[in-house]
């Protein structure tokens, strides 16, 4: 059952800082960071695997080939199931149990 994707205001700003930083020396390899993040994000519609998120309520899968999880949760809208990616998440950030990283 495919579910539409939506992205958060914090997830695209996630992104958007993750390219930024990559793009001050290395601008290809931010594009492909994107294209990933991106990758990720609609693959999660296809098939919302992931493990228990240290939120409640959401949950975490890693981006593939990149140091980066996305956050989401699963939101029920006029009857159909909708994957809502939260945050965009470096895996070196020290994040705590219920709370996202600054």
């Amino acid at each position: 059952m495919k579910r539409p994707v939506t992205w958060s205001r914090a997830a695209l700003d996630n992104v958007k800082e993750q390219v930024r930083h990559i793009a001050k020396d290395r601008p290809a390899a931010a594009r492909l960071v994107a294209d990933r993040i991106e990758e990720a994000g609609k693959v999660l519609g296809e098939m919302a695997t992931g493990r228990p998120g240290r939120v409640t309520g959401t949950y975490e899968k890693p981006v593939p080939r990149l140091p980066l999880i996305i956050a989401y949760e699963l939101r029920e809208a006029a009857g159909l199931e909708t994957v809502v990616i939260l945050r965009i998440i470096h895996k070196s950030r020290d994040w705590p149990a219920e709370e996202w990283p600054d």
